[in-house]
């Protein structure tokens, strides 16, 4: 049949193909009111028509557009129309009223019916059971629009619907209850947060369905983590064809328990990375006894070092935060060179880091300044000590219109406060000259001589802070920087040794003193790794000791020459290790075959011709045999040639010149691209620039381990501890976040503050 076009769907028209009497009129009838045959014709008067057009003109305009509705979620919801004619959604459960209107759709509907199914509880004695969501994966050839379908399981019931793009993940109790432990692990969270009231109604309401585990359970899946990644960075580090240098701290418990924290640093290629990486990984956090002797504290890193399979690629170790660090070391040096494991017998192992060299000198140095120091200290002591003097000193700064700084007071036992305290009394001088003026309980304790002196030492201070900040890293080594910079101190304080200042000139006397007697122990490693940097190779150590020892001409090129040899005895060593590889040939030179004669002459060689003869007699003539006369030839005919090696080669080439001054340069992208061209040298750049020289330790009082730590066995410290520092790199990301469960820990090394080991748990800040 054919039906008048242009009409509604739900309206059914009478056949056209009936004859109509003269007087009558066609009319549509809606589905949800006729009730006549379509068949039966139908005769209606003009009246009529005019009576219906008028009832169907006061009627509501919607009701001719009413559809069924046909989601499932229409069998937990009615609709309603309100007043103003906007529909609404009723939940049958919770009578919560959403949007009904046609463009809203049904997504909102189902996802308020999973929430509130959920957590409905069942009409009667028993309870409903929880709400279980998961995706079903729908075959592309019967998928609408790539739409997925989401089946909600309610007890018995079964409510399927088309998902949205948003992925839904089934939910795994185990990988969940790893996820919390690794969570604890990373950020230094106390196991007993799973029985905090606070968190666990949190976790309910995230999950219904997550079981939260007893603090027994979630301390020993945090173990397991320690256990499982530990196996994981033991098989890279075996593996690891650089050498490593080790660190060692001395950390405490509140509890008066004494710990050693050692620390590997290597550079490493990543696997799919086609750059060098600087890593650090804490190893161990040992517990020993309070006041072992350095011979019993040396055997325990030994045997860790054995533990972690480490002790045939030592460089070097680093122990000025370890007590007796002097001792222990050297009876470290005698029981591994009883087995050659050494380079250089031992010579480049035990270092002093740059910053700790610092440190020592600018510490000890700064009691000739103590009367100075005291009466800038009792100062600040004075404005400080109670709020309305602070509001006065503030009130006075803001009438003198300088920029508000934080008025600082040092630790006496931490020099770089006390840069910080003099650079901040400074800035307020004239600020404590009027309140000397207006206050006559102030003791004006600094005259304008005093303040001069104070300012001149400030910028002694400056100089040497700002190369402490210099030295940190975490990706890129600064060890190839820590000679120029210590040689350029030196030339500074020989300088400031000159200062009209009789305050100024005893404390920098005092630091090159110090410096000079600290530098005979760590100038040769630091010029070493200076030699490395292809910006400047030997230059630097040339220069330099011509500027120390501008007096001494024969001595400046004696600790040139002892430098140079240092550096030529280690590559020869890096050399012969080389050669036992097939991946990295020792020398670039020609080589011949040891067991052929060879006597000077032209051609292919006498023994090649007297043998050609011999082979008419026997054979024919073999590929081999002409092989033979090649190598004969070549080595006859290189007799007398000089052979370079790619250190040669590396220090008779211009050094390379960035194309910006100042610029940063990336040392380990450089030697990472001439790695072909010095297979050797680069070698021994990589086990070099490694050496946490550069490292800024922490001071006693950040070496503290928290008061939760402090409560647990040695076992459980070290477990969190370690953990926590290889955890620390993961690279999965999910929705913007680092860190999944998913993810393996690699041998990245660190996202805590500097070189030193800056741990969460420690007591202070960090």
């Amino acid at each position: 049949m054919a039906w008048e076009k242009g009409a509604p769907s739900s309206t059914k028209f009478l056949p056209t193909c009936m004859p109509l009497e003269p007087g009558t009129i066609e009319v549509p009838i809606t589905t949800a009111t006729s009730l006549i045959p379509l068949s039966t014709p139908v005769t209606v008067t003009a009246a009529v028509a005019a009576a219906a057009a008028a009832a169907a003109a006061s009627a509501p305009p919607h009701n001719t557009r009413e559809r069924k509705l046909r989601s499932a979620v229409w069998n937990d919801f009615s609709k309603q129309r309100r007043s103003d004619g906007t529909c609404v959604a009723i939940c049958n459960h919770c009578q919560k009223q959403l949007t009904a209107s046609s463009r809203s759709g049904t997504t909102h509907l189902r996802n308020h019916l999973a929430i509130c199914l959920s957590t409905k509880p069942r009409p009667g004695p028993g309870r409903r059971k929880k709400l279980v969501v998961r995706r079903l994966l729908v075959p592309a050839h019967s998928r609408k629009h790539g739409a997925n379908m989401v089946v909600a399981t309610d007890g018995d019931d079964t409510i399927a619907c088309a998902a949205d793009s948003t992925p839904v993940v089934p939910f795994d109790q185990d990988a969940s209850q790893q996820d919390l432990a690794r969570m604890i692990v990373r950020h230094g969270y106390r196991f007993s947060m799973v029985d905090d009231v606070g968190f666990r109604t949190f976790v309910h309401n995230l999950q219904p369905q997550f079981k939260m585990a007893p603090y027994d359970a979630v301390k020993a899946d945090c173990m397991r983590i320690y256990d499982n990644t530990k196996l994981k960075l033991q098989g890279s580090l075996r593996k690891l064809p650089s050498r490593v240098s080790l660190s060692v701290d001395t950390w405490r418990s509140s509890t008066g328990m004494e710990y050693i924290c050692l620390t590997c640093h290597f550079i490493e290629q990543p696997v799919g990375c086609t750059e060098w990486k600087l890593r650090k990984k804490i190893l161990n956090f040992i517990h020993v006894e309070s006041g072992l002797n350095p011979e019993l504290t040396s055997k325990r890193i030994l045997e860790k070092i054995h533990e972690w399979g480490l002790h045939k690629k030592l460089t070097s170790i680093v122990l000025d935060n370890c007590t007796s660090g002097d001792l222990v070391g050297q009876e470290i040096i005698r029981i591994l060179n009883l087995k050659g494991l050494l380079l250089l017998k031992g010579e480049l192992f035990l270092v002093r880091s740059c910053a700790h060299v610092l440190n020592l000198t600018v510490q000890e140095s700064l009691e000739q300044a103590v009367e100075m120091t005291s009466r800038v200290r009792a100062c600040i002591q004075y404005v400080k000590f109670s709020q309305e003097r602070f509001a006065r000193f503030q009130k006075y700064a803001k009438q003198s219109g300088l920029a508000q700084k934080p008025l600082i007071l040092d630790s006496p036992n931490n020099w770089t406060t006390t840069y910080s305290m003099f650079d901040s009394a400074c800035h307020y001088q004239d600020v404590f000259g009027r309140l000397a003026e207006w206050d006559p309980e102030f003791p004006g304790l600094l005259n304008p001589k005093d303040w001069a002196d104070v300012k001149a030492l400030t910028d002694i201070l400056d100089v040497l802070y700002h190369t402490m900040e210099k030295f940190p890293a975490t990706e890129n080594p600064t060890a190839n920087l820590c000679f120029n910079e210590l040689c350029g101190i030196h030339y500074l304080l020989k300088t400031w040794c000159t200062s009209p200042s009789p305050v100024v000139a005893a404390v920098a006397s005092q630091m090159l003193l110090k410096l000079e007697t600290y530098w005979d122990l760590t100038k040769t490693l630091m010029a070493i790794t200076s030699i490395l940097d292809p910006r400047y190779k030997m230059k630097s150590v040339e220069y330099f000791f011509k500027q120390m020892y501008s007096t001494d001409t024969f001595e400046a090129k004696s600790r040139t020459d002892e430098i140079r040899k240092t550096f030529i005895n280690l590559y020869n060593e890096y050399a012969v290790q080389s050669a036992g590889s097939s991946k990295n040939p020792a020398v670039l030179c020609y080589a011949g075959n040891s067991g052929l004669g060879g006597s000077s002459g032209t051609g292919l060689g006498t023994n090649y011709n007297n043998q050609l003869e011999e082979s008419k007699t026997f054979s024919r003539i073999t590929l081999s045999d002409a092989r033979r006369g090649l190598d004969q030839y070549i080595q006859e005919s290189s007799t007398g040639q000089s052979l370079k090696t790619d250190l040669d080669m590396y220090l008779e080439e211009p050094v390379y010149r960035t194309k910006e001054e100042g610029a940063e340069f990336d040392v380990l992208g450089w030697w990472r691209s001439f790695s072909a061209k010095y297979p050797v040298l680069s070698c021994m750049a990589r086990d070099m620039l490694a050496i946490p020289i550069s490292i800024v330790p922490l001071d006693g009082d950040a070496r503290l381990l928290n008061e939760y730590l402090s409560t647990m066995d040695s076992s459980t410290v070290q477990g969190l501890i370690c953990a926590q520092d290889w955890l620390r790199d993961e690279s999965d990301v999910v929705d913007g976040v680092h860190g999944t469960a998913a993810s393996v820990p690699s041998t990245n090394a660190d996202d805590s503050p500097v070189n030193a080991q800056a741990l969460d748990y420690s007591a202070s800040p960090n």
